[in-house]
């Protein structure tokens, strides 16, 4: 299926020549690779009958037979479907359909939909069409259920490829009455009208953004089946309980939680229970906090800000130590040394033969001799000495008429460091 900033041939984009996969955002979206495509494997026949189909860029996918196995991925195809034909791209075939059957615990048998034909310039052009009334209908949709006082939001509206079925998806808390709702609709936009209920999850994947990690969120790119987030998952790894900072675009709890919970749980199994309390000799000791990766956990005493660091295996010690009705001495003696570590500064020298710290004692000496230079001219005289003896005067007048006028006189007169 080509995205509309490329021109289409034969339903392949023409001008960036990528077969659907150009990276603008409108026709990769959920798409997948089929990285066994050209590998030759034994025992299995490469050409599978059975081929993945997605509908409107990934929002919706089916899985039909493919008989006349000259249907490649890619390629824009026509498909059965309960009312009429649809109007879809196939995103996978060969090997890898095999294993999302299995993945999705479906078999062969219970497939009963084929590929058509192959789809022509004038139907692709026709689905193009309806997709950009897409978002006209659908504001259109929200107006009417407000009107009728119906408590439920329209999500989003697609048509079907030929423009004589349209699905509306709708979010609800609870059952909704649509049926007078339908007959509006299909008066109102000449179609035949299938409601659709959807979470607010999927409502996010149609809709698109960004997530705080600064990526496109995983709903709307990859991730096709939302498993159950609960409070519990950030327990388990120890952050903070804030509604605002775990809830995702959709106002659930993030889904990227469930990702490394299995790695959290494998670490926990370490670590003992019920061991909120120590009793030791000096008093109680209360556990603040845990470091699951490190192995550590931190415990003070009441009224106390100090916090002692603890291995696991300390820590069941001391538990079995309690169990017996024995306390340590105090905690200050099996804590853990923890060093922090600094981070040593290293400069590469970039430039050669000079370095930084060089540049640096030139710019210096350069400014101390501008500061202890003189601002007036120094005499030509080299020894300063000579110019400041007192001569004494001599008796001959014409000794004194001969004498040179010395330049530089008057100046070491006005010198103020003379």
């Amino acid at each position: 299926m080509a995205c509309g900033n490329c021109s289409t041939t034969d339903g392949k984009p023409g001008g960036c020549k990528s077969h659907g996969s150009c990276g603008t955002g409108s026709c990769n979206k959920m798409n997948t690779h089929d990285w066994l495509m050209n590998m030759p494997i034994a025992g299995i026949d490469s050409r599978y009958p059975i081929v993945e189909v997605s509908f409107k860029n990934g929002q919706r996918k089916g899985y039909y037979y493919n008989l006349s196995q000259e249907f490649i991925t890619g390629d824009c195809v026509c498909v059965e479907s309960s009312i009429g034909v649809e109007i879809g791209e196939i995103s996978l075939s060969g090997e890898l359909v095999r294993l999302q059957l299995k993945k999705l615990e479906k078999t062969e048998r219970s497939i009963e939909k084929k590929v058509i034909r192959k789809t022509s310039e004038q139907e692709i052009k026709t689905m193009h069409d309806f997709r950009a009334k897409e978002k006209q209908s659908m504001i259109k949709a929200r107006a009417i259920a407000r009107q009728m006082r119906l408590d439920m939001k329209i999500s989003d509206v697609e048509y079907q490829g030929d423009g004589k079925r349209a699905i509306f998806y709708y979010i609800a808390d609870g059952r909704v009455d649509f049926r007078e709702l339908i007959k509006v609709y299909a008066r109102e936009f000449n179609v035949k009208v299938e409601m659709k209920q959807i979470g607010s999850r999927q409502e996010a994947g149609l809709v698109g953004g960004l997530g705080s990690c600064g990526r496109e969120l995983c709903c709307s790119t990859w991730l096709t089946d939302f498993k159950n987030v609960n409070i519990g998952v950030a327990r388990y790894q120890n952050l903070s309980i804030n509604q605002t900072k775990l809830s995702g675009q959709c106002g659930r709890l993030k889904c990227c939680l469930n990702y490394e919970l299995d790695t959290y749980l494998e670490a926990l199994k370490d670590f003992p229970k019920d061991v909120d309390v120590i009793k030791t000799q000096r008093g109680d000791a209360y556990l603040q906090k845990s470091d699951i990766f490190k192995y550590l956990m931190w415990y003070s005493y009441k009224g106390s800000t100090k916090i002692y660091p603890l291995t696991v295996e300390k820590v069941s010690e001391l538990k079995a130590m309690n169990s017996a009705g024995k306390m340590p001495a105090d905690l200050e003696q099996l804590q853990v040394e923890i060093t922090p570590k600094v981070a040593k500064e290293e400069y590469i020298d970039v430039i050669g033969q000079t370095s930084l710290s060089s540049l640096r004692r030139t710019a210096q000496r350069k400014k101390s001799k501008s500061k202890s230079k003189p601002q007036n001219t120094k005499p030509n005289n080299p020894n300063p000495a000579a110019s400041t003896e007192v001569k004494p005067k001599s008796n001959n007048p014409n000794q004194q008429n001969n004498r040179r006028p010395n330049p530089n006189q008057n100046r070491n007169r006005n010198n103020p460091n003379r």
